[in-house]
C-alpha cells in the first residue's frame, strides 16, 4: 500500500511505549521500506537512511525549523514556550545568537576549563569507588552520569547551586514535548508551568555568577553583537539541551564500554581514544533520537515529493545504524570505526553549539573512570527512562574490578 506521495506506508508508532524503550527493529523496518516512508499514526513522512537524513538536515532552506522541531507546527500552532532562538530558527533570526555562542563554546575557549573539569571527574570517580580494591557495584546514572555533568556544567554557565535539581526534569519535559501529547507529556504538565519559571529565572543577568557562560552572552549583547532580549533566551537553550544529552550520552558511553568488555581493554591501553569512544557511542546510542523539520516548498528528496508545509521526521537513530553508511557491523560499537559524519549531534547550520562541551566532560569522566576501572560489566539489567526524543537510562548498574 502507497499513499498519494507515493511512500510505503508504516503503521507502527515510533511514540508507543514499547518502540521507545527498544526503537532498534522499528528503525531496520523503516530503512527497509524505503528512503521516504509515510507513518499513518500521525500521516507524517520519515527518513530513517542516513543519506536522507543527513540531506534534510544540510538543507534548512528546504527543511525549515523555525516551524518547530517537534510534531507541532508553529505555522498552525503556538509553542508552550518562547521557542528556541538557536534550535528553532532559521536565518537570519538564527544567525547572530549561533555566532555568539559558537564563540563562547568553541574548544579553545572550553581550554580553561578542562583541568578543572579533570579533576572534578578524578574526585567524583574517587568518591564512587573509595579507596579500596577488589570489586565495587554502583549505579552509574545517579552516581555518574548525571552527577558529573551537574557537577560542572552548571557552574560554568554560572547558576545557582540551589534548584539545579530542576535541570534534569525540565530538559525531560521539553524533549518530550516535541513528541504527540502522550501520557508521558501529560505527566510532566503538572510541573511545567513552575520548571519553566525557574529556568527562565536562572537566564537573568542578576542571577548568573559573573564570570562563565551566561556572563559572556549578556556580554556580548552588550557589546551588540545580539539583542539585549535574545540574551536570556539563549542562556536558556544551554540550560535546555546542554545537560540531559550529555547525561544520557555519558549513560550511553558506560553502557558501550560494559558490554563490549574488549573495547574498555583496548581504551585502558591507549586513553586518547576517549573522544572517539563518545562519539561511537552517540552513533551506537543516540541519545537524541529523533527531530522534525517542515518542508518549505515541494522538495523531491528520495524519488518522492515531500509537499510543502509537511513535517518530517528525522530517525537520527536509525540513520546512525544505517548499514548503507556504516557497513554491516553497524550494531556494534567499536573504537576501530571512524565515527565522524554521524548525526547524534544533527549536522549542517543546526548541528549542536555545545557538542564540544560534552565531549571534554565525556573525556574527563572516562579518563579518570579508566585510571580506575580495570573492567566493567553490567551488576544487573539496565533500565530505560521513556521520553518521547531521548533514548534516555532511568538506572545503569555497573560491577567495576579495580586497577
Amino acid at each position: 500500500m502507497t499513499t498519494p506521495l507515493s511512500a510505503p506506508t508504516v503503521d507502527a508508532d515510533p511514540f508507543c511505549d514499547e518502540v521507545l524503550a527498544d526503537p532498534i527493529p522499528l528503525q531496520h523496518a523503516l530503512r527497509e521500506a524505503g528512503p521516504v516512508v509515510h507513518l499513518s499514526t500521525y500521516d507524517i513522512l520519515a527518513f530513517a537512511r542516513y543519506e536522507q537524513v543527513h540531506a534534510a538536515l544540510v538543507d534548512w532552506q528546504g527543511f525549515q525549523s523555525g516551524a518547530g522541531v517537534g510534531l507541532a507546527n508553529f505555522r498552525k500552532e503556538p509553542p508552550w514556550r518562547p521557542p528556541s532562538l538557536l534550535l528553532e530558527a532559521d536565518p537570519p533570526h538564527h544567525d547572530a545568537p549561533r555566532r555568539v555562542l559558537q564563540k563562547i563554546l568553541s574548544p579553545r575557549a572550553l581550554r580553561t576549563l578542562r583541568e578543572k573539569w579533570f579533576a572534578d571527574a578524578e574526585a567524583l570517580v574517587d568518591e564512587v569507588l573509595g579507596d579500596r580494591s577488589g570489586t565495587v557495584e554502583f549505579d552509574a546514572v545517579p552516581e555518574l552520569t548525571e552527577s558529573f555533568p551537574l557537577r560542572v556544567f552548571p557552574d560554568a554557565v554560572g547558576i545557582p547551586a540551589q534548584g539545579r535539581e530542576n535541570l534534569l526534569p525540565y530538559g525531560d519535559h521539553l524533549f518530550n514535548s516535541f513528541g504527540p501529547h502522550n501520557h508521558l507529556i501529560e505527566a510532566g504538565e503538572a510541573r511545567a508551568g513552575e520548571l519553566l519559571a525557574w529556568t527562565t529565572a536562572q537566564c537573568r543577568r542578576e542571577v548568573l555568577a559573573p564570570e562563565g557562560f551566561g556572563a559572556d552572552i549578556w556580554a556580548a549583547a552588550d557589546r551588540g553583537d545580539i539583542l539585549a532580549e535574545q540574551a536570556p533566551l539563549i542562556v536558556r537553550s544551554l540550560l535546555s539541551a546542554g545537560v540531559d544529552t550529555t547525561v544520557h550520552g555519558l549513560s550511553a558511553l558506560l553502557h558501550a564500554f560494559a558490554t563490549h568488555p574488549g573495547q574498555w581493554a583496548r581504551l585502558r591501553a591507549d586513553p586518547a581514544l576517549a573522544r572517539v569512544a563518545f562519539d561511537e557511542a552517540v552513533r551506537w546510542e543516540s541519545p537524541v533520537q529523533v527531530f522534525f523539520r517542515t518542508a518549505t516548498r515541494d522538495i523531491e528528496i528520495g524519488g518522492r515529493t515531500v509537499p510543502d508545509g509537511h513535517k518530517i521526521l528525522m530517525f537520527l537513530g536509525a540513520a546512525n545504524r544505517d548499514e548503507r553508511r556504516w557497513g554491516a557491523d553497524a550494531d556494534r560499537f567499536d573504537l576501530g570505526r571512524d565515527p565522524s559524519g554521524h548525526v547524534g549531534f544533527g549536522m549542517g547550520l543546526h548541528q549542536c553549539a555545545g557538542q564540544h562541551v560534552a565531549r571534554l566532560e565525556a573525556e574527563a569522566l572516562l579518563t579518570a573512570l579508566a585510571r580506575r576501572a580495570e573492567h566493567l560489566e553490567p551488576a544487573a539489567p539496565p533500565r530505560r527512562h521513556l521520553n518521547n526524543t531521548l533514548r534516555s537510562w532511568e538506572s545503569l548498574p555497573l560491577r567495576v574490578r579495580l586497577a
